[in-house]
């Protein structure tokens, strides 16, 4: 499977966010703790409205969130 590009600074704001567990994050979400591994490891690129939910359980903008390329170089 080709990685996404669509990257994303997930695993860090969960850490920065009182170690939020990726199980925590995917509840808050409505979406599988196995959503949330693939979105982390780059294997899925997340639909908009994921993607915004992600956001706003992060109180962050988008482009806080995720990015597009092969880094984070436009961040």
């Amino acid at each position: 499977m080709s990685k996404s590009l669509v990257g994303n600074q997930i695993r860090k704001l969960r850490f920065n966010h009182n170690e939020m567990t990726q199980q925590q994050l995917a509840d808050k979400v409505g979406v599988t703790r196995q959503t949330i591994v693939a979105l982390e490891k780059g294997n899925y690129s997340p639909s908009l409205e994921l993607a915004f939910r992600i956001a706003h359980a992060f109180n962050l903008p988008l482009e806080e969130v995720f990015y597009y390329g092969d880094n984070n170089s436009n961040l």
